[in-house]
Order: structure tokens, then C-alpha cells, then sequence
């Protein structure tokens, strides 16, 4: 969760994150922590069944999980389009490999494993989080 704070704190309007990795890697507590660095204090859960939460902060948080879509034309018709659009908001997608047509070219990507031991790999690339990083 802390290194998500930390990005929440650091995140520009406009920033796209593309999240990969099985359940229960950790994609849903990476997103409490951007939220948290956000400012935003509202319970962050799962948005598996509503597909999009959208909450508060210093900027608007879209969290999205594409779990059910069954491609980009079912996130389209959700205006998932002008959310990643949303150069006021952050937004989050979890499951984004079943989207990623439809994700815009510099989206950031975070890939979360949970290795054999049970400890976590976290791989981040993009532009805007190496940025962040730097």
C-alpha cells in the first residue's frame, strides 16, 4: 500500500495505471494506497460488480475493474472512453489486459505476482510513474 501512497501523492491529472495480475495479488490494495495518496478517505473496495468507482480527493480517482467486460466495445458503451480521458482524475484499472486496446498509448502498467513464497513482484513501467521514481 505505501508505494501506491506514495504515486497518489506524486500523480499528475491525466495519469492512466494499468493494472495486471492474478486475484489476489494485491491490485485492490495498490489501489487503496493511491487513493489514500490522493487524500481521498472514503473505503476503496473492489469495484468488481458496480465495474466503476469513482471517488474525491486532490484529484478525481476512476478506479475500474475490467474483470467483467468482455472487451472494449462493453467499456465503451460504460464511457470508459472519457474516463481515461479524464485529464483531472487518476484512473485505475484492474484487469486491464482485457481492455488494453482501449487504454490510451502512455498508460502506465503495474504488474503484481505473488511468488512461490509468498512475498510480492511488483513491475512498473511508463513514463509517468518512472517520473515519480526518478
Amino acid at each position: 500500500m505505501a508505494l501506491g501512497e506514495l504515486i497518489g501523492r506524486q500523480a499528475e491529472g491525466g495519469l492512466v495505471i494499468a493494472f495486471r495480475g492474478d486475484l489476489g495479488a494485491g491490485k485492490t490494495v495498490f489501489a487503496k494506497g493511491v487513493a489514500r495518496g490522493l487524500g481521498i478517505d472514503d473505503e476503496v473496495t473492489s469495484p468488481t460488480f458496480t465495474v466503476v468507482s469513482e471517488y474525491e480527493g486532490r484529484l478525481r480517482l476512476h478506479h475500474i475493474d475490467a474483470y467483467r467486460l468482455f472487451g472494449e466495445a462493453d467499456f465503451a458503451e460504460l464511457g470508459g472512453e472519457e474516463l481515461v480521458a479524464d485529464r483531472g482524475a487518476v484512473t485505475l484499472v484492474e484487469w486491464s489486459e482485457r481492455i488494453e486496446a482501449a487504454l490510451p498509448p502512455d498508460a502506465a502498467r503495474v504488474t503484481l505476482r505473488v511468488l512461490p513464497d509468498g512475498t510480492r513482484h511488483i513491475q512498473i513501467e511508463g513514463a509517468a510513474l518512472e517520473r515519480i521514481f526518478a
